[in-house]
């Protein structure tokens, strides 16, 4: 059962990490519309639009966004409080260890934790939509309506190409399409244009048709074919902005898709897949940190252990900024790329864990 002393520092950590975000964002915000109040007047953005659709998306994303850090923060910020306030020695000397000084802090944090997942997973995505189709349409535009040198297989031994595809016309230029048996090429059809009608019903204008049996081949050409293609002009626009807009069960879907395709190019995707999970547990490992380190008190007050923390954080986005940009770029798997600050951080925690005053 909680006792009253966890109660009280159950609420000192939330409240204190609450007041916190509560500042951040409205400084957020506050210098954000700011800076984009031109394009809003110059693109004649609804008000209506600015505040429901841009600002109520905006603030859970940055919210959560910097939720491990100060998160971490408040944890120093209030610790060292009731550390100078001879708070902590009181709790020790009346023979609470230091472990079970630990639990409402888990708690605390585990809460944190479960929520940020539960907004990253399910709830920002489909806000991020909105706010993004906002940002397209009157801060700056960055969706393409032309694909270019599209090659995905679209299935088991299928490979298409298009050197150029128009959203707008729904018709690709330059099309080919091959079929494979192993790794022999069976059957390659390409067209000057080809235009989807309708769902996988596509028509090629000026199309060729060559099938190789052997030694043989058989050719076969015309001016016009229907026929019948599985695959979604959707997936040729899809770019790394569109992760942060699928939950996990979409995100997951998507990646196995495209694996099974063969396509190379979803590290932004695995990315933020792997994020979904790391940055809600970096509250816990932060928090570890943040007792250990602001637990003890030290001569010079607060801003000692306000200043290693701040410190700690600078570390902590450094090293996610790296890893992710690693993980994108294809140096480094996305899935140790993801968690390595994690892991190093962990490292850290239990050594000044260890450390702490028992």
């Amino acid at each position: 059962m909680l006792k009253r002393l966890d109660w009280y520092i159950i609420k000192k950590y939330i409240g204190t990490y609450l007041l916190s975000i509560v500042l951040i964002i409205s400084i957020s915000v506050i210098f954000d519309f700011t800076e984009k109040i031109d394009n809003f007047i110059e693109n004649n953005a609804p008000a209506k639009a600015i505040v429901y659709d841009y600002y109520m998306n905006f603030i859970p994303f940055f919210a959560n966004m910097f939720t491990p850090l100060f998160s971490f923060i408040s944890v120093i910020f209030f610790t060292s409080k009731l550390a100078n306030n001879s708070e902590i020695i009181a709790m020790l000397a009346g023979g609470m260890s230091f472990n079970r000084l630990l639990r409402p802090y888990f708690i605390s944090a585990s809460l944190i934790c479960i929520f940020s997942f539960f907004l990253m997973g399910f709830v920002i995505p489909p806000a991020n939509k909105v706010r993004l189709e906002f940002e397209d349409q009157y801060i700056k535009k960055f969706k393409s309506e032309i694909a270019r040198n599209v090659q995905m297989e679209i299935e088991p031994g299928v490979i298409v190409y298009f050197e150029r595809y128009e959203e707008r016309t729904q018709t690709g230029y330059h099309f080919s399409l091959e079929k494979f048996e192993g790794k022999k090429l069976v059957s390659r059809m390409t067209a000057n244009t080809i235009k989807m009608d309708s769902a996988s019903h596509w028509n090629a204008r000026n199309y060729l048709i060559r099938n190789f049996d052997g030694m043989y081949e058989n050719i076969q050409k015309g001016e016009s074919l229907d026929t019948i293609i599985h695959m979604d002009p959707e997936d040729f626009f899809i770019t790394a902005e569109q992760a942060a807009q699928m939950t996990n069960p979409q995100l997951r879907h998507y990646i196995n898709k495209q694996e099974k395709r063969g396509l190379g190019n979803i590290q932004a995707f695995k990315d933020e897949y792997y994020k979904r999970f790391s940055t809600p547990l970096a509250s816990l490992i932060l928090m570890l940190i943040g007792v250990s380190l602001s637990s003890k008190k030290v001569r010079g007050g607060m801003g000692i252990n306000i200043g290693i923390g701040l410190a700690l954080s600078a570390l902590f986005i450094l090293f996610s900024t790296l890893s992710s940009t690693f993980a994108i770029n294809g140096s480094m798997n996305p899935l140790l790329a993801v968690w390595l600050p994690n892991i190093l951080f962990l490292i850290i925690g239990l050594f000044l864990y260890t450390k702490a005053p028992k």
